[in-house]
């Protein structure tokens, strides 16, 4: 196995994009979510994982970490950023993606079918009631809570009404060192959003373009709102399967989901 190499891509729109790529072999693009970057111990770990038997490319999404963030934000350039990967990858590669990160890669698979298979991990769309209620208009009220200098309230306001904490927990994590790199990128949250889609719903159209062999993980210890996502998404991609880890939750351990990964790209 080679070392970890750090290096940079050029977007579409010029936006300089940081990733680590390690490992030899055919090539994987690990794609993060929310409030993570290439950096977090779950990518990094996952990445160390894969190296062995292919090359890993974990990357900062434009805002975070040492990527640029070219302004104004729109999802096309994330996917640009992703395709500028691909490309430099050599043209042909598979793809994880976690969270809302789920959200970007499958968007990219439905496009290009250079991305010859996709695993992701909890992709966090509202299917039936037991989810969430997002408003239309929440990446745009995320957006101005952060442009008003209120990153911490942008990021309760996600975690609440996104992510299902409670207020109660939220004051808590506000106490803990942490809180303040959820701070940091919470001008990414409103990106998030705009991933998903008003309200977080299913893209079935989108998804149904997807033709390349597909991955759906979710944990057995999630809510059952996201368990109901990868049903559904699976369910609506040709041919994907759907898999539960037991004992895993979103925050999934590196050591339950690499086993998945390298199985599912070593076939």
């Amino acid at each position: 196995m080679s070392g970890t190499a750090t290096g940079r891509v050029t977007s579409a729109d010029g936006t300089s994009i940081v990733f680590d790529r390690s490992g030899a072999g055919p090539v994987i693009i690990l794609v993060h979510g929310a409030f993570t970057g290439r950096a977090h111990p779950i990518l990094s770990d996952v990445a160390a994982a894969l190296a062995p038997w292919f090359t890993v490319f974990n990357y900062d999404r434009r805002g975070r970490g040492g990527s640029e963030d070219t302004q104004p934000y729109a999802v096309e350039r994330e996917v640009e950023d992703l395709t500028a990967l691909v490309e430099i990858a050599g043209g042909s590669v598979m793809v994880f993606g976690g969270s809302s990160g789920a959200g970007l890669a499958l968007q990219a698979a439905a496009r290009y079918p250079a991305i010859s298979k996709l695993a992701v991990w909890e992709p966090p769309y509202h299917v039936d009631d037991s989810a969430p209620r997002l408003s239309h208009d929440f990446a745009a009220r995320l957006d101005a809570l952060v442009r008003m200098g209120r990153r911490a309230d942008a990021v309760e306001l996600f975690m609440v009404e996104a992510a299902g904490a409670s207020t109660e927990a939220v004051t808590a994590m506000r106490l803990q060192p942490s809180w303040a790199e959820a701070e940091a990128v919470a001008h990414t949250l409103a990106y998030e959003a705009a991933v998903m889609g008003p309200g977080n719903a299913l893209p079935a159209e989108r998804l149904t373009a997807i033709t390349q062999p597909a991955l759906v993980l979710t944990g057995g210890n999630s809510p059952a709102w996201m368990t109901n996502a990868g049903r559904a998404v699976a369910g609506t991609i040709p041919g994907a399967v759907h898999r539960v880890l037991d004992g895993q939750a979103h925050n999934v351990s590196p050591q339950a989901l690499a086993p998945e990964l390298l199985e599912f790209f070593n076939t």
